[in-house]
């Protein structure tokens, strides 16, 4: 970038620095969201929860299966 550039875009380079934080919480967010052992224990608890019947079949099985569309999403499986 020449000086004057820089000189014209200073105005905005908070705008850019509260961005860039921005999409490194997402970028944190979205690695946590997809971890596998986040949705493995996430389904373990899903299981549990079934077995002390807090949930029914459908429901255990609709859970499960947002989680395994989730950790599919996220580019862990083989």
């Amino acid at each position: 970038m020449g000086l004057i550039t820089q000189l014209l875009t200073l105005p905005i380079a908070p705008v850019r620095g509260v961005v860039w934080v921005g999409e490194k919480i997402l970028e944190e967010a979205e690695s946590q969201y997809y971890d596998p052992a986040a949705v493995q224990a996430a389904l373990d608890d899903v299981d549990a929860r079934h077995r002390a019947g807090e949930l029914t079949d459908e429901q255990a099985a609709d859970l499960e299966e947002g989680l395994v569309q989730r950790l599919m999403a996220g580019g862990w499986h083989d």
